[in-house]
């Protein structure tokens, strides 16, 4: 008897430190995936004279956006960075864009070098990647655009991409460097102890697969610890026209660093 009330205790309490810690993880789940880096106001992004900075407002929030610009573009490379850091991390090496003579784009997230706010959803997420896109999308009607992301910006690259098709304005290129086939996979590799219904940022990249309509380029590092080089094959069976990049050698952090890739960034965009 004794016994049984102890081992019943002990289950009790294991269950009660697991549901705190479940708790935990939904209501602080931001701070685990974003990492950001704020940036004084003052602070400039790129000192290049042919970029600027501007601000997009969106509900609650402005995102700061950096623009390269060159003399008359061939058309524009729409970039979504990973989940740390901000711009000034990001925007750099853009002399292949300016060899191939197409604007480059980026944005921070909420909370993020000197954009305000904060990341609240997924939803959220979207729908400022949808806001930064149709800014600038106008300067560009009639010239290619590849719309690109790298480790976090992958799934949201993905779902921009597939929502352009959807309105019939396919984009030339979509390119994933460092791909997930979605973040709830992922994170129940990495937790398996964690219900996947925690996850309040499940950010699908597979489930666009049939609604992308052009090629797409999957660039990722086979030494890749953080998300798997599987997680580009999986997505690459299933894109209708895709290609995957494996970069030998090559971890998370450090993929852009590869000749290789710098190569085929130049080729890709030379073809357009």
């Amino acid at each position: 008897m004794v016994y049984a009330i102890f081992t019943a205790s002990v289950l009790l309490a294991i269950g009660a430190v697991y549901a705190g810690a479940v708790g935990w993880l939904w209501f602080r789940q931001e701070r685990l995936l974003f990492e950001p880096d704020p940036l004084a106001l003052d602070e400039p992004i790129s000192k290049d004279p042919d970029t600027r900075e501007f601000f997009v407002d969106v509900p609650g929030a402005r995102l700061s956006v950096a623009h390269l610009q060159c003399p008359n573009p061939r058309g524009v490379f729409f970039f979504l960075h990973g989940n740390s850091g901000n711009l000034k991390k990001w925007f750099v090496e853009l002399d292949a864009f300016r060899q191939a003579n197409f604007d480059v784009v980026m944005f921070d997230y909420r909370g993020f070098g000197k954009s305000s706010g904060q990341i609240e959803s997924e939803e959220q997420l979207r729908a400022d990647v949808r806001a930064v896109w149709e800014q600038v999308a106008p300067m560009y009607s009639g010239k290619r655009v590849v719309i690109s992301g790298q480790s976090l910006g992958t799934g949201l690259a993905a779902g921009l991409a597939a929502h352009l098709c959807s309105e019939g304005r396919a984009p030339d290129l979509t390119m994933l460097v460092s791909a997930y086939s979605s973040m709830r996979v992922l994170a129940a590799e990495i937790y398996p102890w964690v219900p996947v219904q925690v996850l309040r940022y499940p950010l699908h990249t597979l489930e666009h697969a049939a609604k992308l309509l052009g090629p797409v380029m999957l660039i990722h590092g086979d030494k890749d610890e953080l998300i798997p080089i599987s997680h580009s094959e999986k997505l690459c069976s299933a894109f209708r026209s895709a290609q995957l990049l494996r970069v030998t050698g090559a971890g998370h952090s450090d993929v852009h660093q590869f000749p290789t890739v710098r190569k085929a960034l130049k080729a890709a965009l030379g073809r357009l």
